[in-house]
C-alpha cells in the first residue's frame, strides 16, 4: 500500500506530464489573492477561487469573473464541512493539483481585540485547506506567512534562519502556528510547501492598509491627517506587483520540499511620516499632519524591522522598486481607486 506522500508524489508527477489539472486561490476576492488568481489565468491556467467575502470584495472579481477559465466559490474557509464539500466538488470537476492559501484576517487590530478573529479566519482556514488536501491527495501548497511570526526584533536585518520566532499579536502567532502545520504535513503526506513571508504590501486593489487609511482619513478631514503612533516607525514595503512576480518566480525555481522565504524590497525600509506626507502632496495639499505620541500604531503592531533577502536573491529575483518608490506608486493608485475628495 503506497503511503499518503508517495500518493501525493505520483500526482505531482502525473501533472508534470500534462494532465488537466487546476489551482485553487483561497482568499480570490482579496487585494492579493486577485491579483495571483489573475495572473495564474493568464498563463493559461484554471482557477477556483474561494472566498468568504468578509473582507474581500465582489468588486475585486469582476473582471475574473468573465474568464471562462475561472469558477468562483463563496466559502467560510473555518468551516470544515462547507470547505471539504465545496472544495471536493470542485475537485471532481477538475482536479486541484495546488492550493495557493492568501486568506486570512488582514485586521490586526481585531485580533488583538478578539482572538477567535485570528483562530478561525488565519489558523482553521489553514487547517482546513490541509486536511481536504491530505484526502484529496492535493501534492502542493503555498502559503501567505508574514513578517509578524517574528516578532520584533529592532533594527536587525531579519533572515529566515533567525530564532526563536515571537510574534507580538494574534495574528503573528497564528500564522506561525500554520507554518508548523505545514511543515508536519510536508513530514507526513503533502509533496512539497512554500511559505512566503511577506512584509507589507500595498498597491491596489487596496482593502486594507496605511495608505487606504492615509487616503480615506483625507476624504473625510482634507484639511488634517491624524496618524497613530509618532511616525518614526520604520517598516520595509513591497509593491503588489513585486510580489506576485516573486511568489510566481518561486512557483518555477525553489526547489526545496519545504521553502520558506522572506519577500520585500532591498532597503530598509521608510518612516511613516514619509508615507503620510507622501500622501498629503498627492491627495489634499497643504493638510496639516498630526502624531500621536507612541512608538507604535497599536498593540500588536512592529514598529520597525527590515528583511533580509538574501535567500530569494540568490535564486535570481530582485524587485523592481525600493520601499520609497513603492510608496509613491502606491499612493497615486490608492488615491485613483478612492476617488476624488
Amino acid at each position: 500500500m503506497l503511503s499518503l506522500r508517495t500518493e501525493s508524489l505520483a500526482q505531482e508527477e502525473a501533472i508534470a506530464l500534462g494532465e488537466r489539472h487546476a489551482i485553487l486561490v483561497s482568499g480570490v476576492a482579496g487585494f492579493v489573492g486577485s491579483r495571483l488568481a489573475r495572473n495564474f489565468i493568464d498563463r493559461g491556467h484554471t482557477v477556483f477561487g474561494f472566498d468568504n467575502l468578509s473582507r474581500g470584495s465582489r468588486e475585486n472579481l469582476n473582471e475574473l469573473s468573465t474568464r471562462e477559465s475561472f469558477i468562483f466559490e463563496k466559502v467560510d474557509l473555518a468551516d470544515a464541512g462547507a470547505v471539504t464539500s465545496r472544495f471536493m466538488n470542485c475537485h471532481s470537476r477538475i482536479p486541484i493539483s495546488e492550493v495557493w492559501h492568501m486568506a486570512a484576517n488582514s485586521d490586526i487590530p481585531a485580533g488583538i481585540a478578539d482572538a477567535s478573529v485570528d483562530l478561525r479566519d488565519t489558523f482553521l482556514s489553514t487547517f482546513n485547506l490541509l486536511d481536504v488536501m491530505k484526502e484529496a491527495r492535493v501534492p502542493f501548497f503555498a502559503f501567505a506567512s508574514s513578517s509578524a511570526v517574528y516578532g520584533d526584533l529592532g533594527e536587525a536585518p531579519i533572515r529566515e534562519d533567525v530564532g526563536p520566532l515571537l510574534p507580538i499579536s494574534n495574528y503573528g502567532a497564528m500564522k506561525l502556528a500554520s507554518e508548523a502545520l505545514i511543515s508536519a504535513a510536508v513530514e507526513n503526506w503533502l509533496a512539497r510547501a512554500l511559505i512566503f513571508r511577506f512584509p507589507n504590501v500595498i498597491g491596489v486593489p487596496a482593502t486594507h492598509g496605511v495608505i487606504l487609511d492615509f487616503v480615506r482619513k483625507l476624504r473625510v478631514s482634507p484639511n488634517k491627517l491624524n496618524v497613530l503612533g509618532s511616525g518614526r516607525q520604520r517598516k520595509a514595503y513591497l509593491h503588489v506587483n513585486d510580489l506576485i512576480d516573486a511568489i510566481v518566480y518561486l512557483r518555477a525555481n525553489a526547489s526545496e520540499r519545504l521553502g520558506y522565504y522572506n519577500i520585500g524590497p532591498e532597503d530598509k525600509g521608510v518612516t511613516v511620516s514619509f508615507i503620510a506626507e507622501t500622501t498629503v502632496e498627492a491627495v489634499a495639499p497643504g493638510a496639516g499632519i498630526e502624531y500621536g505620541a507612541e512608538d507604535r500604531g497599536w498593540k500588536g503592531d512592529v514598529p520597525r524591522f527590515s528583511y533580509d533577502i538574501a535567500k530569494l536573491r540568490a535564486l535570481g529575483w530582485r524587485p523592481q522598486l525600493d520601499s520609497a518608490d513603492a510608496v509613491r506608486k502606491a499612493v497615486v493608485e490608492v488615491a485613483l481607486q478612492e476617488g476624488p475628495l
